[in-house]
């Protein structure tokens, strides 16, 4: 869901010096490890709990949507960050093929990404923990 205004926190990062942008770029990779533990914790609560007939088809459903959140957070968010970083070092040492406004664009794409994810995962949480208390 698109929303027409912006967040002001965003605005002052955005205009922060290339070394918060790093720190919070680092921010966002321990943030992805971290939902990489969560989501092995999910795998094997769900694995564990044999759901009944009625309640096969939500089960498949939340294992399905973990798969798409393995697939989302390992393989593309974590290569993501890691190429906008080395965008970063190379701004630092002076690269003139990359300009500051495009670095600094792209991270509010990320931000925004990462943003988005963090609350569709907070959702499938909520989903999950509901299931679990439902058996």
């Amino acid at each position: 869901m698109e929303t027409t205004h912006t967040n002001p926190k965003t605005e002052l990062l955005l205009e922060a010096g290339l070394n918060v942008l790093h720190f919070e770029s680092k921010e966002w990779l321990e943030n992805l490890a971290f939902w990489k533990d969560e989501t092995r914790f999910f795998e094997d609560l769900l694995s564990k709990k044999a759901p009944t007939t009625e309640q096969q088809k939500q089960h498949t459903e939340m294992l399905r949507e973990l798969d798409q959140i393995h697939k989302d957070l390992f393989e593309d968010f974590q290569q993501v960050i890691m190429k906008h970083e080395r965008s970063l070092s190379k701004i630092e040492i002076g690269n003139q093929q990359l300009s500051d406004s495009s670095f600094r664009e792209e991270h509010r794409k990320i931000k925004e990404r990462i943003t988005a994810f963090e609350n569709n995962f907070r959702s499938f949480k909520k989903i999950v923990f509901s299931f679990v208390k439902s058996l």
